[in-house]
């Protein structure tokens, strides 16, 4: 249960998107308020919901903010209704890219989504044309100041994990398989072990190197999808060399 991380390479870090707090906050509040509609405002018996908020949580979100983002879900509250899209399309170079967005207006997400894709040397595809490259994978972070590593690995793996990932950054990685997400989740808060982030993602089956002209430009058409406010989290088996992950 080691090995190097690739989490931070597929989700990009969302750079300077999630630097601004705003643009963090928005996406964590379509997301409760859409796990809320689909599946009713208990976090109890709603783990998408239940991820959502811990993400919320771990963000500093205020507590007002969440409970509104639930109640429009549930129609307590009045608000927009956001539609879930998933974009998939090639970027400089073949990359593969899952872009998933929350709209309330598909007909102005759509073509603008589009534009950037061949603004920066992409192209949109169809539904389908990329997501057999990804499978679908739960992950959680954990500060290492937090938690023993010998003890969460045990916890992890009795929990259902599939990985547990310890390489020179200050966080704990755990990757699940999207059945056993909520039982690890469970197990964490269980052993009062707080969690950095918890959520479910896209993992590639394999990764693309590309030369430092189409790296750059690939890196341009990641940050600028990750700039659009519709757009939740932008997904490619892209191997970002570390020189560019460090200026991300």
């Amino acid at each position: 249960m080691s090995g190097h991380s690739k989490w931070s390479t597929i989700k990009h870090k969302k750079g300077a998107a999630d630097a601004k707090r705003g643009k963090v906050f928005t996406r964590i509040i379509k997301e409760m308020t859409v796990a809320a509609r689909m599946g009713g405002g208990d976090v109890n018996s709603n783990p998408r919901l239940r991820a959502a908020v811990a993400e919320a949580k771990a963000n500093n979100m205020p507590k007002d903010n969440v409970e509104r983002a639930i109640k429009r879900g549930t129609g307590e509250l009045e608000g927009a209704t956001y539609e879930e899209i998933t974009y998939e399309g090639y970027g400089p170079g073949g990359v593969a890219l899952m872009v998933e967005a929350m709209t309330d207006n598909s007909n102005r997400t759509t073509p603008e989504i589009r534009h950037i894709f061949e603004k920066n040397g992409g192209n949109m595809g169809t539904p389908g044309s990329v997501r057999f490259q990804f499978e679908r994978k739960g992950y959680f972070s954990v500060d290492k100041k937090a938690a023993d590593e010998d003890k969460l690995m045990e916890i992890a793996l009795e929990a259902g994990a599939d990985d547990l990932r310890s390489d020179d950054s200050d966080v704990f990685e755990i990757y699940t398989s999207s059945d056993a997400f909520e039982p690890v989740r469970q197990a964490l808060e269980k052993n009062k072990i707080a969690t950095l982030e918890a959520k479910l993602g896209q993992i590639p089956s394999n990764f693309v190197k590309l030369d430092e002209t189409k790296a750059k430009q690939m890196m341009r058409l990641m940050e600028a999808l990750d700039d659009h406010d519709d757009v939740q989290n932008v997904w490619s088996n892209f191997d970002i060399p570390e020189e560019l992950m460090e200026t991300a």
